[in-house]
């Protein structure tokens, strides 16, 4: 291309990154762990029906899909799933136990055909597990069940549970040991000391979600397995503890926001809790899938910890002296996923200009200096610093970013914190149309797709996402909001969206757009707003109560906040709305005043609305109330259901169709000019 640069209107650039390109490139490893020495995890094949498959990396360093399709390794315990498998190295070979997505079983993969565990269930949504824990001395995995009473969603009782490895409980449900009662409505799977004498595991009831409250339950374990005298040892109502393990020593660990922040405790024998490394950042985070993991501790008393503010780094913390040594490396950002080995720690990272990978360091201690007579060392035995400064980096061992076209091509973004009403401070990540050859005219002034992620307790991560790179490589700039009420800045930045949602999350992304718009980074009139789940929520809210976006890109969104609340949802988030919009009982009239169904009368700018007709999460009976509302308004709009997809579109064929449709909406509001895209038909 050389150093010629063609003048062209903004999203008229041509791209090399395609649709099919981003779509075959979304999701992300997920749910590492060890077999024996060797390091396996779960990544997406969104051209093989979305499924997800398990990844093994032999000692030789070869990756190998270990299941074919269909096997799905998936759980939909309270639908989010979470950690779905776990697996030890006997030997004979690797004994790895899964969930199944489609039936939802669990199975036993000893290298061959997988045998099931667990029966099917013919009530409701079955039976469900999800956290597994090996126990062969017991014969048997230990995790969460989940399981359905009637055919009602909220007909559901959670308990953890034990499954014999013989198979005995394949076809009989009764050989399955329940461990605890269901006085609790959602529990974690459990851990169990060192030394095997007990048990500790999360619990929480409605109307809470586990970031506003949990508690650390104890147990002892009998010599027969079963578990007594439960008791709560830390946590409550207005406490989220969000994780926990044991250390080596047995001590009890635990992840807390007592202070505000989500940090590091230590408690052993009767004394208090003592703060391992108490600072303003988080070590923890909201607990949306079961088994998350920010902490892992070390044969040697030190602890791997994923923390930071905003962002997420990947450290070593001395519990002795309470610093914390980062790893160097590319990456701005690690998942809520961390595995150990002996000193061996894996995990997965990405960064503005790679996607996520599985990298490992190696946390090893040699004779030298440092409180415990060594220092951490770097895979290849590169210390990893001293005094916080990081010198050695972790390696790439599986799912290592391969850029499918020239990096040129990707955004260049900047972390930027805006101004919101009463002067309250708003995060978000910009990302200005980029090409390498390509440029604007003079005068022109981009136009821009505020993002507002979902959750909406969660966060948008600084990472290559092709999605975004295939708008601002085609001249269409992308601004992520982290909203009031997103996760990552402390309990009060995420406690400013309680009774407040489709308040203070429209509020914030309308002061992101027309800050870009003043400060004429930005098109003032060709700005749109786009979002999924809780952020399609915010999306729709953003076109009924403002002026400030000439169009709308909607996915599987909520819509209908009554409708929502009482049956539509499943049981995990069918009391959120309390928090987020207040109590029903009491504030009735707040709940029709905030749903844009039941405002449809203010839409006038064009929208897309895309919808999973499996999704039970957000389901279509939302969409099409909205839609019956908006019927002879004359806006434009289209309305694109997708049959096989749930909560979140995980097929290739799927992404490509919401990509193309997504810009061919801004081409027709913006006057855009891009290549190649079939026009989305909108009706009147």
């Amino acid at each position: 291309m050389g150093d010629i640069v063609q003048t062209l209107a903004y999203g008229s650039w041509p791209s090399p990154i395609e649709a099919s390109l981003a779509a075959a490139h979304d999701g992300h490893p997920e749910y590492v762990g060890f077999v024996g020495d060797e390091a396996w995890w779960t990544e997406p094949r969104p051209t093989e029906g979305g499924r997800r498959t398990l990844v093994r990396r032999r000692a030789d360093g070869a990756e190998e899909s270990v299941l074919p399709a269909p096997w799905n390794v998936r759980s939909r315990v309270i639908e989010y799933g979470g950690q779905p498998w776990t697996g030890v190295m006997r030997e004979d070979g690797p004994l790895v136990v899964f969930v199944n997505f489609v039936d939802q079983r669990l199975y036993a993969y000893e290298g061959g055909e997988p045998r099931p565990l667990t029966p099917l269930s013919l009530v409701g949504g079955g039976l469900r597990w999800v956290d597994p824990q090996l126990h062969l001395e017991l014969g048997e995995v230990w995790c969460v069940l989940e399981e359905f009473t009637g055919d009602g969603p909220t007909d559901v009782r959670r308990v953890v549970a034990a499954v014999p490895l013989d198979g005995s409980a394949e076809q009989d449900r009764d050989a399955v040991r329940e461990l605890t009662d269901d006085r609790h409505r959602f529990v974690t799977g459990p851990r169990v000391s060192p030394d095997g004498r007990r048990a500790a595991w999360l619990a929480w009831d409605h109307p809470r979600m586990p970031w506003d409250g949990t508690e650390l339950m104890l147990a002892d374990v009998a010599g027969d397995g079963t578990l007594r005298n439960a008791r709560t040892a830390a946590g409550g109502p207005d406490e989220s503890i969000a994780q926990v393990d044991w250390a080596s020593d047995g001590a009890l660990l635990y992840s807390s926001d007592r202070t505000g922040w989500w940090n590091l405790y230590r408690a052993s024998g009767s004394g208090p809790a003592v703060p391992l490394c108490p600072r303003e950042e988080e070590f923890g985070g909201p607990l949306w899938k079961i088994g998350r993991r920010w902490f892992a501790p070390l044969e040697d008393g030190l602890i791997a910890v994923v923390h930071g503010r905003g962002a997420t780094a990947l450290g070593i913390l001395d519990p002795e002296t309470g610093e914390v040594i980062d790893t160097a490396g590319p990456w701005t950002e690690f998942a809520s996923n961390l595995a150990v080995n002996g000193n061996r720690v894996i995990g997965i990272a990405a960064s503005p200009r790679s996607a996520y990978e599985v990298v490992e360091l190696d946390a090893v201690l040699h004779a030298g200096t440092g409180s415990r007579g060594g220092t951490p060392i770097g895979s290849g035995g590169t210390p990893i610093g001293s005094g916080g400064t990081p010198v050695g980096s972790a390696r790439v061992i599986g799912a290592a970013h391969d850029d499918p076209v020239d990096p040129a091509y990707y955004p260049e973004p900047q972390i930027r914190t805006f101004t919101g009403p009463a002067g309250r401070e708003i995060h978000a990540h910009i990302y200005p149309p980029h090409h390498p050859g390509c440029g604007a005219p003079g005068e022109e002034l981009p136009p821009y797709v505020v993002w507002a992620h979902g959750g909406p307790t969660d966060r948008a991560p600084l990472v290559l996402d092709l999605q975004i790179a295939y708008f601002t490589s085609r001249g269409i700039g992308v601004a992520e909001v982290n909203y009031g009420g997103s996760t990552g800045h402390g309990r009060a930045y995420r406690n400013r969206l309680r009774e407040q949602w489709g308040v203070v999350d429209v509020e914030d992304c309308a002061a992101v757009a027309l800050a870009l718009a003043e400060e004429g980074t930005a098109d003032r009139d060709r700005l749109a707003v786009r979002g999924g789940s809780a952020g399609g929520w915010t999306t729709a809210v953003s076109l009924v109560s403002t002026d400030v976006y000439a169009c709308g890109t909607i996915l599987y969104p909520i819509l209908d906040l009554a409708g929502w609340g009482a049956d539509e949802t499943h049981d995990f988030e069918s009391q959120y709305l309390e928090t987020l919009v207040g109590p029903f009982a009491e504030v009735p009239g707040r709940y029709a005043e905030r749903s844009p169904t039941e405002h449809a009368d203010r839409v006038t700018a064009p929208f897309l609305l895309l919808q999973g007709l499996d999704d039970v999460i957000c389901p279509p009976s939302q969409c099409e109330r909205f839609l019956a509302r908006m019927e002879g308004r004359r806006v434009p709009h289209a309305y694109i259901a997708f049959e096989g997809e749930g909560h979140g579109f995980r097929r290739a064929d799927t992404m490509v169709r919401v990509l193309e449709a997504e810009l061919s909406l801004y081409a027709q509001v913006f006057g855009l000019n891009p290549r190649g895209i079939p026009t989305l038909e909108l009706a009147k």
